[in-house]
């Protein structure tokens, strides 16, 4: 590792000490040496901590005392760090050799405003399959992997996407000066999409680069399903109402709202659906605060914005579910 380096990468980790050596020992294997590793434990109770201070001395370790989620700790290890390029990356993967060089050599000779780059994730037990090359957002406020369980040979160009997974992307060090850092009330998911939302309001782009391949496990460090659902529930509801002007929000009130009714009920837990949705009124003095701030500074027109994000819910329409319990 170099002794000033060029790209961060920051792992958080929360009781994965199952998965480190598999991630820890992929990173020692790239192509670039041009970089540091810093994993943020959020408060494991799995000797995460000893297990890497033992076993990786080059690795830095910032040992939170609780579990903050996964906003907290990345962007501590953000702050912690001042490399030019900044990689997030989960536990749960595998990048191979060249990942980190292709994403470095593709922001070198992109322009400025190609602000992150998504990487190329592909099924860890089937790598002959995608998990993620890019994501988008809709109008429902539904997000999604794209290419998700489609044949990887399929997505081998280049080209732009709506944001990045946080879980394999690259950052440049001023996007996070302009944009700000990850949203801390969002505790855990879709955080990744608030930002990149952010950073398409400002003016920047995001860059899929197929050469850089990771293997992902997926879930393989998620949280259990009923905080989930509270979690995404009431980030869908803040994204939205963060970072959408009145007159798009009105244009596609009804999408807007359908796409909360349909996660009620495909959630299947309306307990945790109801306690996202009391979060997101909690919040949401704070999140109007936010939003007066955001648009303040937004650089594109509404008519880009609203091309940005697709009519497209990418999920079982609620006729073929009903029909399928039926059945």
């Amino acid at each position: 590792m170099s002794d000033s380096p060029k790209v961060a990468v920051i792992i958080p980790n929360w009781n994965t000490r199952r998965w480190l050596p598999g991630c820890l020992d992929a990173l020692k294997a790239q192509t670039l040496r041009d970089f540091q590793i810093v994993v943020v434990d959020n408060g494991s109770t799995d000797d995460s901590v000893t297990f890497i201070r033992d076993n990786y001395p080059d690795v830095h370790v910032i040992a939170l005392p609780e579990n903050r989620g996964f906003a907290v700790a990345v962007n501590t290890g953000i702050r912690a760090t001042q490399t030019d390029y900044v990689a997030l990356l989960n536990v749960d993967t595998v990048p191979r050799p060249g990942w980190l060089a292709s994403l470095v050599e593709t922001a070198d000779q992109s322009p400025p405003e190609v602000g992150f780059l998504a990487s190329k994730m592909l099924n860890l037990d089937r790598p002959d399959l995608i998990d993620d090359a890019g994501d988008s957002f809709s109008w429902y406020g539904s997000s999604w992997k794209r290419g998700k369980g489609e044949p990887a040979a399929d997505y081998n160009e280049p080209g732009e996407v709506f944001s990045a997974c946080a879980g394999a992307a690259l950052y440049r060090r001023h996007f996070f000066e302009a944009v700000g850092l990850f949203d801390e009330d969002f505790n855990s998911y879709l955080e990744d999409i608030d930002l990149g939302l952010r950073g398409r309001l400002l003016g920047y782009r995001c860059w899929y680069v197929p050469e850089a391949e990771v293997l992902h496990q997926g879930q393989g460090a998620g949280i259990p399903r009923p905080r989930y659902v509270m979690f995404s529930t009431c980030n869908r509801l803040m994204i939205l109402v963060k970072n959408i002007p009145l007159s798009l929000l009105v244009k596609h009130s009804y999408t807007v709202f359908f796409g909360q009714f349909y996660f009620f009920l495909v959630y299947k837990k309306p307990y945790y659906s109801a306690k996202g949705f009391a979060a997101f009124l909690r919040n949401l003095p704070v999140t109007l605060q936010k939003r007066r701030a955001i648009l303040g500074r937004k650089k594109i027109s509404n008519q880009i914005l609203d091309r940005l994000l697709t009519n497209d819910l990418n999920e079982p329409s609620l006729r073929s579910i009903f029909l399928t319990k039926l059945r």
